[in-house]
């Protein structure tokens, strides 16, 4: 056990910045927290003040994450998710403090039928899985302590995800219509904070997956919802090619949990994780 007790969090104000606020408030880590402009990871200019080594851990959740708008801006997404992260990483290579970063399920092909384990070889289908494999390189590549966490389809009582979206539009209509070709692992991101600090104090370096346990579509993810929500509400399948995005999408993105349940025990179905959010949503 290697007790956490100083923290700088990289972007503290979306739904998994906001819960690691609330897990080291609750725990009483000291905390950092820095964001844009004042800490921008495409200018480390900003950031050459911090002693990176007066932290016991670097946990960045700065990201560019908008898929489809990385399609005709990739080079943008990338000095984000790739360069800054590189950058990111040398610093904290150089003070010898852990760095924790976020990658996604979107670095493999997705035509996969059994679930990706961390050393699977990189196949993105979109600009943003491109952007954040050069990031994953990058980390490897300065040297220092880090833990690459690649997760999937987060949500959180707060923020713009597919949980509170489903919510609100099972209460305003009586029919969805939901894409049943895509499947994957939806991940709470208090859940996500929850393990990633778990694995960081029992010592775990490299890549691990971490999300929610089992598997699902978004229309399995979207029924149960509704379900939860208003029962009223029907949900039916379609196809990804009804629904066409700029970016194209995986069709199986399912990562291995075996190596970090190995390490911090099962990982909670999804569809507990799923209500534990829904009981606390407020959308009135």
């Amino acid at each position: 056990m290697n007790p956490v007790r100083s923290v700088l969090l990289v972007s503290p104000e979306g739904m998994l910045g906001g819960a690691w606020q609330q897990l080291l408030a609750h725990r009483g880590v000291d905390l950092t927290a820095v964001s844009r402009p004042a800490f921008d990871l495409t200018d480390p200019s900003t950031w050459a003040a911090l002693d990176f080594a007066a932290f016991d851990v670097v946990i960045n959740c700065a990201a560019w994450t908008d898929v489809d708008g990385a399609e005709t801006q990739e080079a943008a997404a990338t000095a984000v998710n790739g360069d800054g992260v590189g950058r990111l990483a040398r610093a904290c290579a150089a003070a010898g403090t852990l760095l924790v970063h976020y990658s996604t399920d979107y670095v493999f092909s997705g035509d996969a039928t059994a679930p990706y384990p961390v050393d699977a070889p990189y196949a993105p289908l979109n600009a943003y899985g491109r952007s954040k494999a050069v990031g994953e390189l990058q980390i490897r590549e300065a040297g220092g302590p880090h833990l690459i966490l690649r997760t999937s389809w987060v949500y959180a009582p707060w923020g713009n995800n597919f949980v509170r979206t489903m919510a609100k539009l099972a209460r305003e209509r009586d029919v969805l219509r939901v894409v049943d070709d895509q499947r994957g692992r939806p991940t709470s991101a208090e859940h996500l904070a929850a393990v990633s600090l778990a694995l960081v104090e029992a010592g775990a370096r490299g890549t691990l997956h971490a999300t929610d346990g089992g598997s699902c579509t978004w229309f399995e993810f979207a029924r149960h919802v509704a379900a939860a929500v208003r029962p009223e509400c029907t949900v039916q399948p379609c196809t990804s090619a009804e629904f066409p995005r700029p970016a194209v999408r995986p069709a199986y993105s399912v990562l291995d949990l075996a190596p970090t349940e190995a390490i911090v025990g099962p990982m909670p179905p999804w569809q507990e994780n799923v209500d534990r959010v829904l009981a606390r949503l407020n959308l009135h």
